[in-house]
């Protein structure tokens, strides 16, 4: 399964993939002083008290659980516990792999609708058709479950059978369909030409993005002549973020030089940089990259790289402004903690935290008349409790966060192929890498 529960994201998710992921085991011990182990104390004492003399007898685990996020929620948005089902679920995201059936879908009239069914996976295999509407799962009802909940029903371990009831337009009586799981992995790149333009959506950042986007790049080449084409279109709009080293491969991959990103701890012996290798995939075509208020974290980080190192012309509107990196860190029983551990700073030394990346040529992509008055803008400055940025200032971070199901209808990327084609002129495109003016 995947979930896709609508084509308008309001900002960035707030789950795994929203965030510059990294990876540890190492948890440095700081000394407390004496005080806070005497408020510790009172901790242990309301816990025994709550315990034994509560109107109900408390679930241990859940006081503990609660009492976690309640003192990680007072430092910012994105710092978490996970419990063991919380943490398989995020390695589930970052590996870009599962047990399921391999369908998009989405929620209409209270039933789980197949948006598209993934070719070679059991369920295209089975016969699901998009459009179907899936009205029970192992004969039980979907009415009155929320998306999430029917998509974690339809997962599950590879080699499993499940039943799906489906009512199909033409269909005199429901449908039933039994598909055995198996290995799903989801695409973290989606490519096309269009005729002389090369267009790469990068979805997530998952283990497999860069390599899905080297794949990518390697048939557009094979499907286009170097001399016909004109360049490429990286559109990152919606991408809600994901692993730091995928981004910075991700960004690698259109560089022949210069630092990606550097993240900055809370000491000054926890700076990191991380630069470029050698090799641009792309052989120095023109690349315009497409944002909006939905473009988070990792996406960011690519989007401020390519523009600060002039490779390429930042197109759209705001992106949300999610500047922090997240450390997670295993603990017993398979739970994780997610912390915020640094902040990351593009090439030029710029901290986007609260404020996002501004576009080099702005489009505005305006909302159908349905979806006017329904969609909000929402951003990292405008979550409770978020770090304050160092540029961040009353006009924030974010815009809307909305793209087109059909091409003709998007203004972003017709801007961008125009561009490309020569039909529009800007001063900021083509981006020239040896007019970029970095920080040391």
């Amino acid at each position: 399964m995947i979930r896709r529960t609508s084509l308008v994201l309001v900002g960035a998710l707030m789950g795994a993939a929203a965030t510059g992921v990294v990876y540890s085991s190492i948890v440095p011990a700081v000394a407390a002083n004496p005080s806070t182990y005497r408020e510790l104390s009172i901790f242990g004492d309301v816990f025994e008290r709550v315990r034994a003399q509560y109107v109900t007898p408390p679930q241990d685990d859940k006081l503990i659980e609660n009492a976690i996020n309640g003192m990680l929620s007072s430092l910012d948005p994105h710092s978490s516990y996970m419990n063991s089902t919380d943490a398989e679920d995020m390695r589930t995201q970052t590996k870009g792999e599962f047990g399921g059936l391999g369908i998009e879908v989405t929620m209409e009239d209270d039933l789980v609708k197949v948006t598209s069914p993934i070719d070679d996976t059991p369920a295209a295999k089975a016969g699901v058709l998009a459009g179907d509407f899936i009205s029970k799962i192992d004969g039980v009802d979907v009415r009155g479950l929320k998306l999430e909940e029917a998509v974690d029903k339809m997962r599950g371990a590879v080699g499993k059978p499940i039943k799906l009831t489906i009512l199909r337009k033409g269909a005199e009586k429901p449908i039933e369909i039994t598909i055995v799981r198996d290995i799903i992995a989801v695409r973290a790149v989606k490519f096309r030409t269009e005729d002389d333009v090369g267009y790469v959506r990068v979805i997530s950042f998952t283990e497999k993005t860069y390599d899905d986007l080297k794949n990518a790049i390697e048939k557009i080449k094979a499907q286009v002549p170097a001399d016909k084409l004109k360049g490429y279109v990286l559109d990152l709009r919606l991408n809600p973020g994901g692993l730091l080293d995928q981004a910075i491969n991700v960004s690698d991959a259109f560089l022949e030089r210069g630092e990606v990103v550097s993240t900055r701890g809370r000491n000054p012996d926890e700076t990191r940089r991380f630069n470029a290798t050698p090799g641009d995939l792309t052989d120095g075509k023109p690349v315009i990259v497409l944002v909006n208020g939905g473009s988070a974290s990792a996406s960011e980080i690519v989007a401020g790289a390519l523009q600060d190192l002039k490779r390429a012309t930042v197109l759209g509107t705001r992106s949300f402004g999610k500047g922090s990196v997240q450390t997670i860190i295993p603990l017993g029983e398979a739970g994780a903690l997610r912390l915020t551990t640094a902040l990351y700073y593009t090439p030029s030394g710029k901290s986007i935290q609260g404020t996002g990346i501004s576009p080099d040529i702005k489009v505005d992509q305006p909302l159908p008349p349905e979806l006017l008055g329904k969609v909000e803008t929402t951003s990292e400055s405008s979550l409770r409790g978020h770090i304050k940025g160092q540029n961040e200032n009353d006009e924030g971070s974010g815009s809307v966060a909305y793209v087109p199901p059909e091409t003709k209808d998007d203004l972003q990327l017709n801007y961008a192929l125009d561009l490309l084609r020569g039909k529009k002129t800007d001063p900021a495109f083509p981006a020239n890498p040896e007019k970029a003016e970095l920080k040391p």
